[in-house]
């Protein structure tokens, strides 16, 4: 026997707790009125007072009567009659009335009962069709799929507050998935990095060697081969010292870094003569607790990045604010900008649209604002441009280095 599915389950808890009880009680108001009339007993003691009188009557010998007794008892006998004869009406009237009244009870208790049925159909649909909507969410969330965008309306408010907590769940959990397989894809792509990096540095330490030493007893004829041996195995070099830093993580503990002292220090250093930058550092703004080397290269790679995008010309403007509890370090351009159909897959490891681009610089970038628990955005400079925004936990009061 299929068993019963949940709003079915409600509606018949409702209806024992509900109509089974009404119909009860019309049952016993009924079995009442009809059982407790008072005119049949009323009824019954005026026929045994009749039946007494009547014998009476008969046992008398009217012959010995005086005429004045024989009136009295004439008189007697027809109130008797008259009164039977009442107690007989009000009898036929009290079972009409009983009757009368059995039908609207009766009717009452239909309607009652009707009524109970109603109430409880309605309460199992408030009640099983919402929960019935939020398990067929659950299945949603369980395949990975976005919840409906529509919903069912009425019932309890508290329902509607259980939506949104499941859709607020839904989202969480999305977000928390997609992060994962972010970072597990990024410890895949810093695994491979590590394992290249170590593969490439050690062909290419001797090569190097033969070809300074090639180059110091080279012909003519053979200095042009030389110097594309040399530029090739430089940018192998570099490649390989690009994947070194994707695989490295931190080491040892974190301390303070002032981002306004660090990124000043690498404008000043890293710029070519023809650019030139802008540095603004609210006062009062706190330190981060981070690695030195990791967020330098980070820095480091956005200034190259932004160098290379200009031409080697122009503005390059930062900026180190404090916003609420994180500090926002500001590096703005003014240069052609990023396509829009590339800016979902700036930070991925490997794309570039540089001839000569490894693809890593901005994946280093991200690996070290995410190993220091903050966030990097890429928007456009107000007049044309790209601007990076990396926001990382500021070192307040309290807070303890790792």
């Amino acid at each position: 026997m299929p068993s019963l599915s949940f709003r079915k389950r409600i509606l018949l808890a409702l209806l024992l707790l509900g109509a089974l009880p009404a119909s009860l009680a019309v049952l016993g108001w009924v079995v009442t009125v009809r059982s407790s009339n008072p005119a049949e007993v009323g009824r019954a003691a005026f026929e045994d007072l009749g039946a007494t009188g009547r014998g009476l009557l008969r046992a008398l010998d009217t012959t010995r009567l005086t005429s004045a007794e024989r009136e009295a008892l004439r008189i007697h006998s027809a109130t008797l009659n008259a009164a039977l004869a009442r107690s007989q009406r009000a009898e036929l009237f009290s079972r009409w009335n009983s009757l009368g009244w059995t039908v609207v009870i009766a009717s009452l208790g239909t309607l009652l009962v009707y009524l109970a049925i109603l109430m409880g159909r309605n309460l199992s649909r408030q009640l099983s069709a919402p929960i019935d909507e939020l398990v067929g969410w659950t299945a949603f969330i369980r395949r990975h799929e976005p919840l409906p965008p529509t919903e069912r309306t009425g019932g309890a408010p508290e329902f509607a507050s259980l939506r949104q907590a499941l859709r607020n769940m839904a989202v969480e959990l999305s977000s928390a998935r997609n992060a994962e397989l972010e970072a597990e894809r990024l410890r895949a792509f810093r695994e491979v990095a590590r394992r290249v990096a170590h593969e490439m540095k050690n062909p290419l330490t001797p090569v190097r060697l033969a070809v300074r030493q090639l180059s110091l007893s080279a012909t003519a004829d053979q200095r042009e081969a030389l110097d594309v041996l040399i530029a090739e195995s430089g940018r192998l070099e570099q490649l390989a010292r690009e994947f070194a830093n994707l695989g490295r993580l931190p080491e040892g503990p974190s301390a303070e870094l002032d981002m306004g002292e660090l990124l000043g220090e690498l404008l000043k250093t890293s710029l070519p003569d023809t650019m030139t930058w802008r540095l603004r550092v609210e006062p009062g703004t706190p330190s981060v607790l981070g690695h030195y080397d990791p967020l330098r290269r980070a820095l480091g790679n956005l200034i190259r990045n932004a160098v290379e995008a200009c031409g080697g010309r122009g503005l390059l403007e930062g900026r180190v604010v404090l916003e609420g509890d994180m500090v926002l370090v500001s590096l703005a351009d003014h240069g052609p900008g990023v396509p829009a159909d590339k800016l979902a897959r700036i930070f991925e490891p490997y794309f570039t649209d540089k001839p000569d681009g490894t693809g890593l610089g901005l994946a280093i970038v991200k690996q070290a604002v995410d190993l220091h628990r903050g966030t990097i955005a890429l928007r456009e400079t107000p007049g044309g441009g790209a601007t990076f925004d990396l926001r990382l936990p500021a070192a307040l009061e309290g807070t303890e280095t790792a």
